[in-house]
């Protein structure tokens, strides 16, 4: 079937929430990075993702990372967070029938979580293998090649780079996606705007509301072990 909704925000946007909201809602299960930590087997298929898109030409990308994407996404109906996000456009070309999501949140607060949650995280690995004169982990080299240098260009800490991208995004997704196709969508908004944009009823229960700074580090741990 392929995925049913593409998620084009990038990570610290609520997207573990609404991961949590579209499995609720029956587009199970969702993929978020989450998932990659749950499927070790998948950090290979990802560095192979990240290898092919950047060694053919564009014409040719969307049929040679079909199969890859193929495989990633066995069992899944929908897809939030990195890595996945960084190919949205792909997945747009892939799934034309799916329903777009771009997840978003003031800029300057988006930063300062990803400076208090997943860059100390992802760093602490990173200098850990440095210091130890060894290769980065497996995970670790996949997130740095996607995220840190692959969207930041190693500038994740230039608080005005980081933003301009983060904004440049957001705006790149709006101005591409026809309008009945995307749902620029604030967690805070809750489940109205998300059940009327994929026409599903509205919970009785509270939109989820997980993963915060404060409890970040708890459950990064917990899916690690």
């Amino acid at each position: 079937m392929g995925l049913q909704v593409i998620g084009a925000g990038w990570g610290r946007t609520g997207t573990l929430s609404l991961k949590l909201a579209l499995e609720q809602l029956g587009f199970n299960k969702c993929y978020h990075m989450a998932e990659v930590v749950r499927n070790p087997d998948h950090v290979a298929l990802w560095a192979e993702i990240k290898r092919t898109s950047a060694k053919v030409a564009a014409a040719d990308r969307v049929s040679a990372l079909a199969p890859l994407f193929a495989e990633v996404f066995t069992g899944y109906q929908a897809n939030v967070d990195w890595p996945g996000c960084n190919y949205w456009q792909v997945h747009r070309e892939l799934y034309p029938e799916a329903k777009v999501i771009l997840s978003k949140r003031d800029a300057e607060r988006w930063h300062k979580s990803v400076m208090q949650t997943i860059w100390p995280s992802s760093k602490k690995s990173y200098d850990a293998a440095i210091a130890a004169d060894k290769p980065l982990p497996e995970q670790t080299a996949m997130v740095f090649a996607e995220i840190w240098d692959g969207v930041f260009d190693g500038r994740v800490e230039d608080t005005d780079y980081a933003i301009e991208l983060y904004t440049q995004h957001n705006q790149r997704v709006i101005d591409s996606v026809p309008p009945l196709d995307l749902l620029v969508f604030d967690p805070a908004d809750g489940w109205l705007p998300l059940c009327e944009f994929l026409q599903v009823p509205v919970p009785e229960t509270d939109y989820p509301s997980v993963n915060s700074s404060a409890e970040f580090t708890r459950r990064w741990e917990a899916m690690r072990s």
